[in-house]
Protein backbone atom coordinates (compact mmCIF):
# COMPACT_ATOMS: atom_id res chain seq x y z
CA UNK A 1 0.00 0.00 0.00
CA UNK A 2 1.39 3.40 -0.96
CA UNK A 3 1.80 5.85 1.89
CA UNK A 4 0.19 9.22 1.13
CA UNK A 5 2.50 12.17 1.55
CA UNK A 6 1.45 15.18 3.58
CA UNK A 7 0.63 18.15 1.38
CA UNK A 8 1.64 20.59 4.11
CA UNK A 9 5.06 20.39 5.75
CA UNK A 10 5.94 22.22 8.94
CA UNK A 11 8.76 24.75 8.62
CA UNK A 12 12.18 23.76 9.99
CA UNK A 13 15.34 25.78 10.50
CA UNK A 14 13.78 29.24 10.33
CA UNK A 15 15.57 32.07 12.12
CA UNK A 16 14.33 34.71 14.55
CA UNK A 17 12.15 37.50 13.20
CA UNK A 18 9.33 35.31 11.90
CA UNK A 19 6.72 37.49 13.65
CA UNK A 20 8.48 40.82 13.01
CA UNK A 21 6.45 43.50 11.22
CA UNK A 22 8.39 45.89 9.01
CA UNK A 23 6.91 49.22 7.98
CA UNK A 24 7.48 49.44 4.25
CA UNK A 25 6.63 53.03 3.44
CA UNK A 26 6.30 54.21 -0.16
CA UNK A 27 7.56 51.64 -2.66
CA UNK A 28 7.49 53.89 -5.72
CA UNK A 29 5.94 53.34 -9.15
CA UNK A 30 7.91 50.23 -10.18
CA UNK A 31 5.81 47.11 -10.77
CA UNK A 32 7.02 43.59 -11.56
CA UNK A 33 6.04 41.48 -14.53
CA UNK A 34 6.67 38.31 -12.49
CA UNK A 35 6.98 37.44 -8.80
CA UNK A 36 9.43 34.72 -7.76
CA UNK A 37 9.37 33.53 -4.18
CA UNK A 38 10.99 30.92 -2.02
CA UNK A 39 8.48 28.80 -0.10
CA UNK A 40 9.72 27.56 3.29
CA UNK A 41 10.51 30.40 5.65
CA UNK A 42 9.39 32.98 3.11
CA UNK A 43 5.96 32.50 1.52
CA UNK A 44 4.75 29.78 3.92
CA UNK A 45 4.17 30.29 7.62
CA UNK A 46 5.67 28.13 10.36
CA UNK A 47 2.91 25.56 9.93
CA UNK A 48 3.85 25.24 6.27
CA UNK A 49 0.63 26.92 5.17
CA UNK A 50 -0.24 29.74 2.79
CA UNK A 51 -2.33 32.02 4.99
CA UNK A 52 -5.60 33.50 3.66
CA UNK A 53 -3.94 36.92 3.45
CA UNK A 54 -1.03 35.56 1.45
CA UNK A 55 -3.34 33.53 -0.79
CA UNK A 56 -5.34 36.67 -1.55
CA UNK A 57 -2.15 38.57 -2.43
CA UNK A 58 -1.05 35.82 -4.81
CA UNK A 59 -4.46 35.78 -6.48
CA UNK A 60 -4.23 39.56 -6.88
CA UNK A 61 -0.94 39.08 -8.75
CA UNK A 62 -2.47 36.58 -11.14
CA UNK A 63 -5.52 38.82 -11.61
CA UNK A 64 -3.17 41.67 -12.54
CA UNK A 65 -1.46 39.46 -15.15
CA UNK A 66 1.63 38.89 -12.99
CA UNK A 67 2.64 35.21 -12.77
CA UNK A 68 3.89 33.85 -9.45
CA UNK A 69 6.70 31.29 -9.57
CA UNK A 70 7.53 29.24 -6.49
CA UNK A 71 11.27 28.53 -6.26
CA UNK A 72 12.11 25.92 -3.65
CA UNK A 73 14.66 23.41 -2.48
CA UNK A 74 11.95 20.79 -2.11
CA UNK A 75 12.50 17.86 -4.43
CA UNK A 76 10.04 16.30 -6.86
CA UNK A 77 8.98 13.75 -4.28
CA UNK A 78 7.36 16.74 -2.52
CA UNK A 79 5.71 18.06 -5.67
CA UNK A 80 2.21 17.64 -4.22
CA UNK A 81 3.07 19.96 -1.33
CA UNK A 82 4.43 22.55 -3.77
CA UNK A 83 1.35 22.23 -5.96
CA UNK A 84 -0.84 22.82 -2.90
CA UNK A 85 1.14 25.90 -1.86
CA UNK A 86 0.90 27.44 -5.34
CA UNK A 87 -2.72 26.42 -5.88
CA UNK A 88 -1.65 24.39 -8.91
CA UNK A 89 -0.93 27.53 -10.93
CA UNK A 90 2.01 28.46 -13.12
CA UNK A 91 5.53 27.09 -13.08
CA UNK A 92 7.36 25.71 -10.05
CA UNK A 93 11.13 25.47 -9.65
CA UNK A 94 12.10 22.61 -7.33
CA UNK A 95 15.31 20.97 -6.11
CA UNK A 96 17.21 24.30 -6.06
CA UNK A 97 16.62 24.61 -9.82
CA UNK A 98 17.23 21.01 -10.84
CA UNK A 99 13.58 20.13 -11.47
CA UNK A 100 11.26 22.64 -13.15
CA UNK A 101 7.63 21.82 -13.89
CA UNK A 102 4.64 23.52 -15.44
CA UNK A 103 1.99 22.73 -12.83
CA UNK A 104 -0.96 23.46 -15.09
CA UNK A 105 0.24 21.25 -17.94
CA UNK A 106 2.02 18.61 -15.81
CA UNK A 107 5.03 19.23 -18.08
CA UNK A 108 8.57 18.79 -16.79
CA UNK A 109 10.75 21.58 -18.21
CA UNK A 110 14.05 20.57 -16.62
CA UNK A 111 15.42 17.52 -14.88
CA UNK A 112 19.14 17.20 -14.17
CA UNK A 113 21.22 14.56 -12.38
CA UNK A 114 24.76 14.41 -11.00
CA UNK A 115 26.58 11.21 -12.06
CA UNK A 116 27.27 8.85 -9.18
CA UNK A 117 31.06 8.90 -9.56
CA UNK A 118 31.08 12.68 -9.70
CA UNK A 119 28.90 12.97 -6.60
CA UNK A 120 31.11 10.49 -4.76
CA UNK A 121 34.27 12.41 -5.69
CA UNK A 122 32.81 15.75 -4.56
CA UNK A 123 31.68 14.30 -1.24
CA UNK A 124 35.11 12.76 -0.69
CA UNK A 125 36.85 16.12 -1.32
CA UNK A 126 34.54 17.85 1.13
CA UNK A 127 35.19 15.21 3.80
CA UNK A 128 38.92 15.83 3.47
CA UNK A 129 38.38 19.24 5.08
CA UNK A 130 35.33 18.55 7.26
CA UNK A 131 35.88 15.05 8.52
CA UNK A 132 33.30 12.26 8.13
CA UNK A 133 29.80 13.34 7.10
CA UNK A 134 26.40 11.69 7.23
CA UNK A 135 24.77 11.45 3.80
CA UNK A 136 21.29 11.35 2.29
CA UNK A 137 20.51 11.28 -1.42
CA UNK A 138 17.63 12.07 -3.71
CA UNK A 139 17.83 9.59 -6.58
CA UNK A 140 17.57 11.27 -10.00
CA UNK A 141 16.24 8.05 -11.50
CA UNK A 142 13.17 8.37 -9.28
CA UNK A 143 12.41 12.03 -9.93
CA UNK A 144 9.17 11.18 -11.71
CA UNK A 145 8.23 8.84 -8.86
CA UNK A 146 6.40 11.17 -6.50
CA UNK A 147 6.34 8.39 -3.90
CA UNK A 148 10.02 7.47 -4.40
CA UNK A 149 11.68 7.38 -0.97
CA UNK A 150 14.80 9.28 -0.02
CA UNK A 151 18.00 7.27 0.46
CA UNK A 152 19.21 8.12 3.96
CA UNK A 153 22.26 6.98 5.90
CA UNK A 154 21.52 5.74 9.41
CA UNK A 155 21.86 8.65 11.83
CA UNK A 156 21.14 11.46 9.37
CA UNK A 157 18.03 12.63 11.28
CA UNK A 158 15.99 13.72 8.28
CA UNK A 159 13.52 16.41 9.47
CA UNK A 160 10.49 15.66 7.30
CA UNK A 161 7.90 12.90 7.87
CA UNK A 162 8.26 11.09 4.57
CA UNK A 163 9.25 7.61 3.38
CA UNK A 164 12.97 6.86 3.37
CA UNK A 165 15.31 3.95 2.78
CA UNK A 166 17.60 3.78 5.84
CA UNK A 167 20.91 2.46 4.55
CA UNK A 168 24.54 1.99 5.56
CA UNK A 169 26.88 4.63 4.13
CA UNK A 170 28.27 2.48 1.32
CA UNK A 171 24.75 1.86 -0.02
CA UNK A 172 23.37 5.41 0.13
CA UNK A 173 24.53 6.50 -3.33
CA UNK A 174 22.48 4.74 -6.03
CA UNK A 175 24.03 3.17 -9.13
CA UNK A 176 22.76 6.00 -11.33
CA UNK A 177 22.79 9.80 -11.06
CA UNK A 178 21.51 11.76 -8.08
CA UNK A 179 19.32 14.82 -8.10
CA UNK A 180 21.18 16.07 -5.05
CA UNK A 181 23.05 14.84 -2.00
CA UNK A 182 22.60 16.12 1.54
CA UNK A 183 25.61 16.26 3.88
CA UNK A 184 25.33 16.61 7.64
CA UNK A 185 28.19 17.00 10.13
CA UNK A 186 28.07 15.95 13.77
CA UNK A 187 30.55 18.70 14.70
CA UNK A 188 30.07 21.59 12.24
CA UNK A 189 27.16 23.99 11.82
CA UNK A 190 25.63 24.48 8.39
CA UNK A 191 27.33 27.83 7.70
CA UNK A 192 30.78 26.53 8.61
CA UNK A 193 30.19 23.32 6.70
CA UNK A 194 29.11 25.24 3.60
CA UNK A 195 32.11 27.59 3.79
CA UNK A 196 34.51 24.64 3.91
CA UNK A 197 32.69 22.83 1.10
CA UNK A 198 32.89 25.88 -1.14
CA UNK A 199 36.65 26.04 -0.65
CA UNK A 200 37.20 22.60 -2.17
CA UNK A 201 34.28 22.23 -4.62
CA UNK A 202 34.95 23.13 -8.24
CA UNK A 203 31.78 24.79 -9.65
CA UNK A 204 32.43 22.84 -12.85
CA UNK A 205 31.89 19.66 -10.83
CA UNK A 206 29.04 20.61 -8.49
CA UNK A 207 27.15 23.40 -6.74
CA UNK A 208 26.91 23.48 -2.95
CA UNK A 209 24.42 25.40 -0.83
CA UNK A 210 22.21 25.16 2.23
CA UNK A 211 18.58 25.92 2.95
CA UNK A 212 18.78 26.39 6.71
CA UNK A 213 17.94 22.79 7.63
CA UNK A 214 21.21 21.96 9.39
CA UNK A 215 22.93 20.32 6.43
CA UNK A 216 24.34 21.33 3.05
CA UNK A 217 23.31 20.17 -0.41
CA UNK A 218 25.46 19.02 -3.33
CA UNK A 219 23.87 19.69 -6.72
CA UNK A 220 24.79 19.19 -10.37
CA UNK A 221 27.05 21.96 -11.75
CA UNK A 222 25.17 25.05 -12.83
CA UNK A 223 22.05 24.11 -10.86
CA UNK A 224 20.86 27.04 -8.78
CA UNK A 225 17.61 28.78 -8.14
CA UNK A 226 18.74 31.42 -10.64
CA UNK A 227 19.17 28.97 -13.52
CA UNK A 228 15.92 27.23 -12.64
CA UNK A 229 14.06 30.54 -12.50
CA UNK A 230 15.55 31.47 -15.89
CA UNK A 231 13.63 28.57 -17.45
CA UNK A 232 10.35 29.89 -16.04
CA UNK A 233 11.18 33.41 -17.21
CA UNK A 234 11.82 32.19 -20.73
CA UNK A 235 8.42 30.51 -20.82
CA UNK A 236 6.74 33.71 -19.67
CA UNK A 237 8.84 36.01 -21.87
CA UNK A 238 10.03 38.01 -18.86
CA UNK A 239 13.57 39.17 -18.06
CA UNK A 240 15.27 39.24 -14.66
CA UNK A 241 14.98 43.04 -14.68
CA UNK A 242 11.20 42.74 -14.35
CA UNK A 243 11.22 40.25 -11.46
CA UNK A 244 10.32 40.83 -7.84
CA UNK A 245 12.03 38.13 -5.77
CA UNK A 246 11.63 37.08 -2.12
CA UNK A 247 13.95 34.80 -0.14
CA UNK A 248 15.36 33.86 3.24
CA UNK A 249 18.30 31.41 3.01
CA UNK A 250 21.68 31.06 1.23
CA UNK A 251 20.10 28.84 -1.43
CA UNK A 252 18.15 31.95 -2.49
CA UNK A 253 21.28 34.04 -3.03
CA UNK A 254 21.86 33.08 -6.71
CA UNK A 255 18.40 34.19 -7.80
CA UNK A 256 18.59 37.31 -5.64
CA UNK A 257 21.93 38.17 -7.27
CA UNK A 258 20.59 37.55 -10.78
CA UNK A 259 17.59 39.80 -10.20
CA UNK A 260 19.68 42.50 -8.52
CA UNK A 261 22.28 42.55 -11.30
CA UNK A 262 19.55 42.95 -13.92
CA UNK A 263 17.88 45.82 -12.07
CA UNK A 264 14.89 43.94 -10.66
CA UNK A 265 13.73 44.15 -7.06
CA UNK A 266 15.04 41.91 -4.26
CA UNK A 267 13.39 41.47 -0.87
CA UNK A 268 14.38 39.44 2.19
CA UNK A 269 11.92 38.50 4.89
CA UNK A 270 12.71 39.70 8.42
CA UNK A 271 13.66 36.17 9.49
CA UNK A 272 16.16 35.77 6.64
CA UNK A 273 19.74 34.59 7.06
CA UNK A 274 22.14 37.54 7.55
CA UNK A 275 23.75 36.87 4.15
CA UNK A 276 20.37 37.16 2.45
CA UNK A 277 19.45 40.36 4.28
CA UNK A 278 22.80 41.79 3.21
CA UNK A 279 22.26 40.81 -0.43
CA UNK A 280 18.65 41.97 -0.79
CA UNK A 281 17.85 45.61 -1.35
CA UNK A 282 14.83 45.59 0.96
CA UNK A 283 13.40 43.74 3.95
CA UNK A 284 9.75 42.92 4.54
CA UNK A 285 7.96 41.41 7.52
CA UNK A 286 8.67 37.88 8.69
CA UNK A 287 7.07 34.81 7.18
CA UNK A 288 4.66 34.44 10.12
CA UNK A 289 3.61 38.06 9.67
CA UNK A 290 2.65 37.61 5.98
CA UNK A 291 5.77 39.44 4.82
CA UNK A 292 5.36 38.56 1.14
CA UNK A 293 1.68 39.51 1.20
CA UNK A 294 2.37 42.82 2.96
CA UNK A 295 4.92 43.77 0.31
CA UNK A 296 2.63 42.83 -2.58
CA UNK A 297 -0.23 44.76 -1.00
CA UNK A 298 1.99 47.83 -0.65
CA UNK A 299 2.73 47.70 -4.38
CA UNK A 300 -0.98 48.22 -5.13
CA UNK A 301 -0.91 45.85 -8.10
CA UNK A 302 -4.53 46.48 -9.02
CA UNK A 303 -4.22 49.13 -11.66
CA UNK A 304 -1.12 50.92 -10.37
CA UNK A 305 1.76 52.13 -12.55
CA UNK A 306 3.95 49.49 -14.19
CA UNK A 307 7.58 49.40 -15.25
CA UNK A 308 6.77 49.06 -18.95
Amino acid sequence: MTRQRPQVLKAYGTLSGADAVVELGELGPWRPKLVATDLDGTLLDSAGEVTPRTRAALEACWDAGIPVVGVTGRGPRLLDSVRTALDGRGIAVLAQGGFVVDLERDEVLRTVGLPRDQASAVIARIEQVTGPLIVAVEDAAEQSEITGPLRVQHGFNWPYPEPAHLLPRHEVLPDGPVLKAFLRSSTLGQDELLALAKQVTDPAQAEVTHAGLGFIEVLPPGITKATGLAIALERYGVGFADVLVFGDMPNDLPMIAAVAEAGGRTVAVANAHPAVQAAAAEVTSGHDADGVARYLEALSLDGGPTNV
